[in-house]
């Protein structure tokens, strides 16, 4: 008996020192990155995981290096044309409101994994090469980042020149008859291989369409929990009763009239990987949701996603430089296209045709 007792005293006291030596660890300022506190549950018939926020990266203390040179800011001066500030005190961020060495010479100390979803299902992957070429020469240079195209032609994926630390992943993806079938189905496909896969290898993911080209730097001034983009087409002068959300209360994606704040692009949104597989699972099974109810929200996954970030604010919400369009003349509150949607025959390229 005693010799039981002593070998369970000594048990608990080695348990109790391997607690203790972890909590100084973490106390000191350290972190495990393969540390997962993930709860895997069933949801809708489909095996889900819950990792809370402070299980991943998240953006840390702003420090520089020293000798950087750059400007020296002004409190006097900047951006008067338009409103650099949300009503919930978020930045809304336009060309001459950060440094640009400074925000990324700050993150890049950070060292996020960063991941890039993209579709290229059917003839959209004549798409890809402009895409991650031009990301290759303006979108978080010298960051990390990883590709993950999602597509139905493997073999159209072409190779493309990387730089350092950057790689690209093709995930197998079933093919559509319909262009809106894609779209909603991003939502799905996103959940599942971020569930089984990108969690794992990434620590921030940006949400982009193939068919878009970098025109100009895109940057670490993008990121923070949750990033939004303001759509080009009703970010100037239009009334939130004429935002194109869903107004049938049949759909999940209803917003009652007089409510709103902006209307953002499906085309380009980003946030810490927990973060952003919270969005997406939600505007998934939202979608799901409608279908058994035979309704399908107007605009998609633009529809939900407008809807979530109503009652779930960004905490940084980017101007339409963040996402133009080559159709559209570009006016003078827009000092840069960072990125746009490229021009095309939409009756061509969708397997459905028309806009």
């Amino acid at each position: 008996m005693l010799s039981f007792i002593s070998k369970t005293h000594l048990l608990m006291s080695s348990a109790f020192l391997l607690v203790f030596l972890w909590a100084i660890y973490i106390y000191s300022g350290n972190t495990i990155i393969s540390f997962s506190v993930c709860k895997t549950f069933k949801e809708k018939d489909m095996e889900v995981k819950h990792c809370p926020n402070n299980s991943r990266w998240t953006i840390g203390d702003l420090m520089m290096s020293s000798n950087l040179i750059y400007d020296q800011p002004s409190t006097q001066r900047g951006r008067t044309d338009v409103a650099t500030v949300t009503n919930w005190n978020a930045p809304l961020v336009w060309e001459g409101t950060f440094d640009p060495i400074v925000i990324d010479d700050i993150y890049k100390k950070m060292d996020p994994r960063v991941a890039v979803v993209v579709f290229a299902v059917g003839k959209y992957t004549r798409f890809i090469k402009g895409f991650l070429e031009s990301a290759e020469n303006h979108f978080l240079v010298d960051f990390r980042v990883t590709y993950y195209v999602f597509t139905d032609n493997a073999k159209g994926v072409p190779q493309v020149a990387l730089g350092k630390g950057r790689n690209i992943t093709v995930v197998p993806v079933p093919s559509a008859n319909r262009w809106q079938d894609v779209v909603l189905s991003r939502m799905k496909w996103a959940t599942i291989t971020i569930d089984k896969q990108i969690r794992y290898e990434a620590d921030y993911l940006f949400m982009m369409d193939i068919d878009s080209i970098f025109y100009n730097r895109f940057g670490a001034e993008s990121l923070s929990r949750l990033s939004a983009v303001l759509h080009r087409g009703y970010y100037k002068n239009t009334k939130r009763n004429r935002f194109p959300y869903e107004r049938r209360p049949q759909s999940k994606a209803y917003i009652p009239a007089g409510e709103g704040d902006y209307y953002y692009t499906a085309a380009v949104w980003s946030g810490y990987l927990e973060d952003m597989y919270k969005l997406v699972k939600h505007c998934y099974f939202q979608s799901e949701e409608d279908k058994k109810n035979n309704i399908e929200a107007v605009w998609q996954e633009e529809s939900h996603l407008n809807k979530y970030l109503l009652y779930n604010k960004p905490t940084k919400v980017l101007s339409p430089e963040y996402l133009w369009s080559d159709y559209d003349k570009v006016p003078l509150d827009i000092k840069v296209v960072r990125i746009s949607q490229l021009r095309k025959n939409y009756a061509e390229v969708r397997p459905n045709g028309g806009h």
